[in-house]
Formats: structure tokens, C-alpha cells, sequence
């Protein structure tokens, strides 16, 4: 599933207030939930989570080759409140060059590492036996 910046800003949307740690200043993101974004593209989530479905991950892309992993679970709100975004707005404005146009925000992270700037790409990926 391939999204545009008009697809995202159509879907539901989550505004953050996050200190992030690099700079020590207070940000206003806004965006769309993986878990969202997840869920439209079929992909297991609350109580159908269980089994094998639990061996598998989202491993997301940056346009500078940076690559994170979340398993589902994490991201799954019937285990943990993530809150995690796929952010197209920061303190009201669009996202610059050098971040955007999609940041993946984990707002619960202790360390900032999994906030992706230009975000490319969200793939589900699930373990083999």
C-alpha cells in the first residue's frame, strides 16, 4: 500500500506534545497512527495478535538508508500505549526538507533512535518457523 502526503492527511489524526531529548524543546507533532495505518492494510491487530502473528515486525525506512524495527506488539495498543506516528506537521507547519515529509515519532522511547526522519517506507515483515 502506497500512501501520498493528501492520502495521510485524510486518515484520523494524533497530535503529540513531545520534549525531544537532542534539542531539550518541546514539540507539537501531528499525524496518523501506524497502528492506523496498520489496520487499513490488514494486518493483525488486538485480539487477533496471538500466535505466529506475534514473530512478526515493521521495519521502517529512512531516504538516508536509517532503518528501525517495532514488533507489532509494540505498536499494538492492546499491549502497550505507543502512540506511535507517522508525523507530517511539527509545531504547525509542514516538515522541512531534512525531515520530511514523514517522521516516525515514538513518543516513549527513552532515547529519540527510532524517530525516523524522511520516512520512506513501512514494511511488515513476519518471522519464519
Amino acid at each position: 500500500m502506497s500512501l501520498s502526503l493528501e492520502d495521510l492527511r485524510q486518515f484520523p489524526r494524533k497530535t503529540l506534545k513531545v520534549t525531544n531529548p537532542h534539542d531539550k524543546k518541546e514539540e507539537t507533532y501531528e499525524g496518523v497512527l501506524v497502528t492506523e495505518l496498520l489496520k487499513r492494510a490488514g494486518v493483525p491487530q488486538g485480539g487477533q495478535l496471538r500466535g505466529p502473528a506475534m514473530a512478526t515486525y515493521v521495519q521502517a525506512d529512512a531516504a538516508d538508508g536509517y532503518r528501525v524495527i517495532f514488533s507489532l506488539a509494540e505498536l499494538d495498543t492492546d499491549f502497550p500505549d505507543s502512540d506511535v506516528i507517522v508525523a507530517d506537521i511539527m509545531n504547525g507547519a509542514p516538515l522541512d526538507q531534512k525531515a520530511g515529509p514523514f517522521r516516525l515519532v515514538a513518543p516513549h522511547d527513552k532515547r529519540p533512535a527510532r524517530w525516523i526522519r524522511m520516512l520512506q517506507s513501512l514494511t511488515v515483515v513476519q518471522i519464519p518457523k
